[in-house]
C-alpha cells in the first residue's frame, strides 16, 4: 500500500518547492550571492508563524510561506534576499550592544529593502513598492543616507510615533530578529559572514553593470568587510610602562606578613613592596581636525568618549602629559592637560578654531619639534580625529599614529600603511556618553 502523505507533509513540501524556486531566481540573476546562499540553510518549523534566522539556519513556517506566496508571488524571493542581506551586511553583529534593539530592527529592515529595490529585479517587485519608494525618499532626506547606521541615528534622535512605527513595520519588515543573539555557537560565525561579504565585494567587480550596479549594496559590503576595532582596546596601544604606588600582590606573601603581626605584635616579618610596574598612558597627543568637514558636536562627542576611557583609574596616571592640538591646514592651538580636572574643564570650555582645508603634516612637524626640544620624554603616539580627507605625511613617524573618524556614509578613506584606521559610529559614541 502506497504511503499517503499527511496534510502537514504536503504543506511542507509545497513550501520547500516555493523556496527552492526563489533560490533559483536569485542564483540566476545574482550569481555573486552563491556562497552566501550555501551558508544559510532553510529549515521548516510548522506552526511557528514566523521566519527567523540565526546566521546558520533560517527557520520558517511552511504555512506562512504559502500564504505569502498566494498573496503575492514575488514576496518569497524578496524575503529570501531580505534575510540573506541581513547577515551579509552583518546586521546581527552589533545587535546585543544596541541601546534600542527595536529601532535597530527597523533600521536594518529599511536598509536591506532599499538595496533589494535598487537591484531592480522584476521578480522581487511588489504592489506596495511605490509607497515604499516614497517612504525611502523621505527617510533618506531626514537621515542623510539609507544605510543601517544612519537610519538608526535618525530613529534615536527622532523616535517614530506609534503610527510611523507601524508604517515602517508594514512596509519593510519580513522576518524576526530574536535569533540574532545566538544561545550557542553557530556553524557559520560572524567572521565567516564577514569573509563572505569580502568575497561578494570582490566578485561584484567581475559582473557587468545592471542588477549589480547598486551604490547602497557596494556601501553596505564595504562597511561589512571593514575591520572593526574596539576603541577601548585600541587605546591600550598608547600605554607606556610606568611606576604606580600600590601594594604589589604578585610579590607579597601574606602568610609571613600575618604571622609576624600575630607573633611579634605590630612587627611584620615582611614589608609589602609598595611599587609595581603597570602599563598606563602617560604621554600622547590628541589632534583635532577643525576643517569645515568636522562639526563641533562630532568633535565634542569624540573628546567625551576618549576622556571617559582615559580618565578610567585603570588606564591613567594621576598626573600625565597630554597635548590637545587643534589644526586644519596649520596648528591653531595646543592645550596641555596634566590631570582629570583639566581634561574635564577643557571639554566644558574649549572653542574650535580654524575651519580651513585639511593638512595633517603640520601636526606631525609640530610634535617632532616638541620632541626635539625635550617637551616629550616618552611619547607613545598621536590620535588624530578627522574625516580622513587631507594631505598625509610622506614619511612614517617613529611613534604610533591613529586616524580616528566617525562613520557617516558607511565608508571611510584609506590612511597610510604606517597608520591605524579607527572608525567609530556617532550613535555608539552618544550611547557611551549618556
Amino acid at each position: 500500500m502506497a504511503n499517503v502523505k499527511t496534510r502537514q507533509e504536503e504543506i511542507t513540501e509545497v513550501a520547500r518547492e516555493i523556496i527552492q524556486n526563489a533560490e533559483s531566481g536569485v542564483i540566476m540573476n545574482l550569481r555573486f550571492l552563491g556562497n552566501a546562499m550555501a551558508s544559510l540553510k532553510w529549515e521548516p518549523r510548522m506552526g511557528s508563524a514566523m521566519i527567523a534566522a540565526n546566521g546558520s539556519v533560517c527557520f520558517y513556517d511552511p504555512a506562512l510561506i504559502i500564504r505569502r506566496f498566494k498573496n503575492e508571488q514575488g514576496s518569497i524571493i524578496r524575503c529570501y534576499l531580505h534575510v540573506l542581506f541581513h547577515f551579509i551586511f552583518l546586521h546581527n553583529y552589533e545587535y546585543k550592544d544596541k541601546a534600542r534593539p527595536d529601532l535597530w530592527d527597523m533600521a536594518c529592515d529599511i536598509a536591506v529593502e532599499n538595496v533589494i529595490m535598487e537591484l531592480g529585479l522584476y521578480q522581487t517587485a511588489l504592489k506596495s513598492d511605490a509607497e515604499r519608494s516614497i517612504k525611502l525618499g523621505i527617510l533618506k532626506d531626514r537621515a542623510g543616507g539609507l544605510h543601517a547606521q544612519a537610519l538608526y541615528r535618525l530613529l534615536l534622535k527622532e523616535e517614530p510615533s506609534s503610527r510611523e512605527a507601524e508604517d515602517i513595520t508594514r512596509l519593510f519588515k519580513r522576518d524576526e530578529h530574536m535569533l540574532w543573539i545566538p544561545e550557542e555557537k553557530l556553524e557559520i560565525s560572524t567572521e565567516q559572514w564577514k569573509k563572505i561579504a569580502e568575497r561578494i565585494k570582490t566578485d561584484l567587480k567581475s559582473f557587468s553593470k545592471g542588477h549589480t550596479d547598486s551604490e547602497s549594496l557596494k556601501a553596505a559590503l564595504e562597511d561589512a568587510s571593514r575591520d572593526r576595532i574596539d576603541y577601548t582596546e585600541f587605546l591600550r596601544r598608547f600605554m607606556v610602562s610606568g611606576e604606580t604606588i600600590h601594594v604589589n600582590d604578585d610579590e607579597f606573601d601574606y602568610i609571613y606578613y600575618t604571622y609576624g603581626l600575630e607573633t611579634y605584635g605590630n612587627m611584620p616579618l615582611i614589608e609589602p613592596l609598595e611599587y609595581a610596574d603597570s602599563n598606563k598612558i602617560k604621554e600622547f597627543v590628541i589632534a583635532i581636525d577643525t576643517s569645515s568637514s568636522c562639526k563641533g558636536e562630532l568633535v565634542e562627542s569624540f573628546l567625551k568618549r576618549t576622556v571617559s576611557i582615559l580618565t578610567d583609574a585603570d588606564n591613567f596616571f594621576n598626573q600625565y602629559h597630554v597635548h590637545i592640538i587643534q589644526c586644519d591646514s596649520e596648528v591653531r592651538s595646543d592645550t596641555v592637560i596634566h590631570n582629570n580636572e583639566e581634561l574635564e574643564a577643557y571639554i566644558a570650555t574649549a572653542k574650535l578654531v580654524g575651519f580651513g582645508s585639511t593638512d595633517f603634516r603640520p601636526v606631525f612637524e609640530y610634535v617632532d619639534d616638541l620632541r626635539e626640544n625635550g617637551v616629550f620624554l616618552n611619547l607613545r603616539g598621536i590620535i588624530y580625529f578627522t574625516d580622513g580627507y587631507g594631505v598625509y605625511p610622506t614619511s612614517m613617524p617613529d611613534y604610533d599614529t591613529a586616524f580616528v573618524f566617525l562613520r557617516d556614509d558607511g565608508q571611510a578613506p584609506d590612511v597610510p600603511d604606517w597608520a591605524v584606521r579607527v572608525v567609530l559610529d556617532e550613535e555608539q559614541i552618544a550611547e557611551k556618553n549618556d
